[in-house]
């Protein structure tokens, strides 16, 4: 059973909160942040997005749930209200009421049975605080398995040069067994993408964070050491680096499990995840096994992530398994 309709909905979705957040990168209120109990950051992009899509996911299936990053929690009171208006001011058709419901349909819990869409907003807030790159990151899962994926990547360019002398502004979307497409923002042909095809670990590229912690750039370290990886590493925010390893910029990516008791969000990897197995490459968390969807909101039987463009996969596994024993 194909996903033609769930696909077109949610490209127009993605797309055309992706052009709002492009038009908007250059005024200072739309980069306003809260800050939530975990101390990360949350600004009016997140809300406006995640009520955007939330409102045209619902009208066209009503019946599908979503599990959203964001809620309307940090809204309310007065640390709130500078925020609020401004979301007023950028949804005029909508009461602030309807506003809040729009954001609070995110609450699903996920699991292993029916279909729900997880959408993370703005995957690398940080990113775009920075002015670097994020991602809207769109999936639809269907009993815990990823069958849809759509990142809309408005600060990546078309190519690895990541927009120097051209256009921002890239979408890319996979459908279960039906490969994976990039098009620009604003306007060019859908063309299918495929990872790297590199044979050799030593040969590769690796993609990693920011703004991760230094312990995680000396693992990372140790890995291409190891691996005798000679270039430099290309850092940047969101599951843009699920997007670029997917066409081939990169080959390695990895997100090294740090703190024991940490596990991932499910909507910080989903999309990423379809999109880089449909270009042909290969996802397993740091142990090699499977990531699994079907458990809720966190992916709570892995430890870690590591991308790959599929054929080094099993060497990266082998490098890691070995640092992590050391």
């Amino acid at each position: 059973m194909g996903f033609e309709f769930e696909k077109k909905v949610g490209l127009e979705a993605v797309t055309k909160a992706a052009k709002v957040c492009a038009r908007m990168s250059g005024k200072p209120e739309f980069r306003e942040a809260l800050y939530k109990t975990d101390g990360s950051p949350v600004t009016l992009a997140d809300f406006f997005v995640q009520a955007l899509i939330n409102e045209k996911l619902t009208a066209a299936f009503p019946e599908i749930p979503i599990v959203a990053e964001e809620t309307s929690f940090c809204l309310e009171g007065s640390c709130g209200e500078k925020l609020r208006r401004h979301l007023e001011k950028l949804l005029p058709k909508k009461s602030p009421d309807e506003i809040f419901r729009a954001i609070d349909r995110g609450n699903h819990g996920g699991g292993n049975h029916g279909r729900f869409w997880t959408l993370d907003p703005i995957d690398g807030t940080r990113g775009l605080l920075a002015k670097r790159q994020y991602a809207i990151a769109l999936a639809l899962i269907e009993d815990g398995e990823v069958v849809l994926g759509i990142l809309g990547c408005p600060e990546l360019g078309r190519d690895r040069s990541n927009g120097t002398g051209g256009k921002k502004g890239v979408v890319f979307f996979a459908e279960k067994e039906q490969g994976s497409y990039q098009f620009g923002l604003w306007g060019s042909p859908r063309t299918r993408i495929s990872v790297s095809s590199v044979e050799k670990a030593s040969d590769s590229v690796m993609c990693e964070s920011v703004e991760a912690p230094d312990s995680s750039y000396e693992f990372s370290g140790k890995i291409a050491r190891f691996l005798d990886i000679s270039a430099k590493p290309v850092r940047m925010d969101s599951q843009c680096k699920y997007a670029v390893l997917a066409r081939g910029d990169t080959s390695i990516y990895l997100r090294p499990p740090l703190r024991k008791d940490y596990k991932e969000n499910i909507w910080d990897h989903a999309a990423g995840y379809i999109i880089v197995r449909e270009a042909g490459g290969t996802v397993t968390d740091s142990a090699g096994k499977p990531l699994d969807f079907s458990v809720g909101k966190k992916l709570l039987e892995n430890k870690g992530v590591l991308a790959t463009n599929g054929a080094i996969h099993e060497a990266v596994l082998q490098a890691v398994r070995k640092t992590v024993s050391r």
